[in-house]
């Protein structure tokens, strides 16, 4: 018999699961590969409207609720939290925080990863580019922490109280081709948003996605089933706007794949990328 197949991706906030790979997870689970996140912090500096707050007294409380309808939606093993809290974006005052995950000494947040992958034995793991996508300080961290723990996993002189070791096969980075990115960019002034001040609360760049160029390693053609749970579970994420009409980005983004294909795109980092060409599958 084959051994189950298993996933990880590990993310800074509850909804990068979502809207970064989401069809992607969606994609494997359905094969019957199964599926975790890990989640670095449970988004406590995000902003929430009251109308979300009902039935929660902390911001946290909503994004987890929201987060377990993603998991059921995407067809997930489990979510496990680092316990880490959101640093914020760059500049605000959660960035000082003694629990933000920015602050974190990396060897620290790397030891816990090590933990996760220890136990549940991916063959594959999902994390952030170098760049954090668009800067995020919590991304970044996150980003640093799984490059060093996906080599010390495999070490038993490093974090030996973590059990036996294990290393996983491969390691990829989301990423947005630059073609689409500036294509994006220079369409969202006609939808009327501007891409220097995105996101609720106007604090996001997108053109920081463009100031580096990764390579393009894997494409992962999403099925129109992969797709609908996507949407199911972005919708979970209420309260970061992934229910009610669509903003700008994800209209146009969405006319974008039409057009050029629904395609999640991968940087291949562990192995490094040899001659071959592009992968379609992210256990090849």
């Amino acid at each position: 018999m084959n051994q189950q197949k298993t996933l990880v991706f590990l993310g800074a906030h509850p909804d990068d699961e979502t809207f970064g790979p989401g069809a992607t997870l969606a994609h494997y689970a359905l094969a019957g590969v199964q599926v975790y996140v890990v989640c670095a912090t449970r988004g406590e500096a995000g902003t929430v409207e009251p109308d979300f707050m009902k039935n929660c007294s902390t911001v946290a409380e909503v994004r987890n609720a929201e987060m377990k309808c993603a998991a059921k939606a995407l067809g997930l093993a489990d979510i496990i939290y680092l316990g880490y809290r959101d640093s914020g974006m760059s500049g605000s005052p959660d960035n000082k925080h003694t629990e933000a995950l920015m602050l974190a000494p990396v060897e620290e947040v790397a030891g816990k990863i090590v933990n996760v992958i220890r136990k549940i034995k991916p063959e594959v793991i999902i994390t952030h580019d170098a760049g954090g996508g668009y800067g995020h300080p919590d991304h970044i961290a996150v980003h640093k922490a799984v490059v060093l723990a996906f080599d010390a996993a495999a070490n038993p002189l490093k974090y030996p109280e973590s059990g036996p070791v294990f290393q996983p096969s491969k390691l990829y980075f989301t990423v947005r081709p630059r073609k689409f990115m500036k294509l994006l960019v220079k369409l969202m002034p006609v939808f009327g948003q501007d891409p220097r001040r995105f996101g609720r609360n106007k604090d996001i760049d997108l053109t920081k996605m463009m100031s580096e160029q990764y390579p393009v390693n894997a494409a992962i053609r999403l099925s129109k089933q992969a797709l609908m749970i996507r949407n199911m579970a972005s919708a979970c994420h209420a309260s970061q706007g992934g229910a009610g009409p669509r903003p700008a980005l994800f209209r146009i983004s969405g006319l974008l794949e039409k057009i050029a294909g629904q395609t999640d795109y991968f940087m291949r980092y562990i192995p490094p990328p040899g001659k071959r060409g592009v992968e379609h599958d992210l256990f090849e």
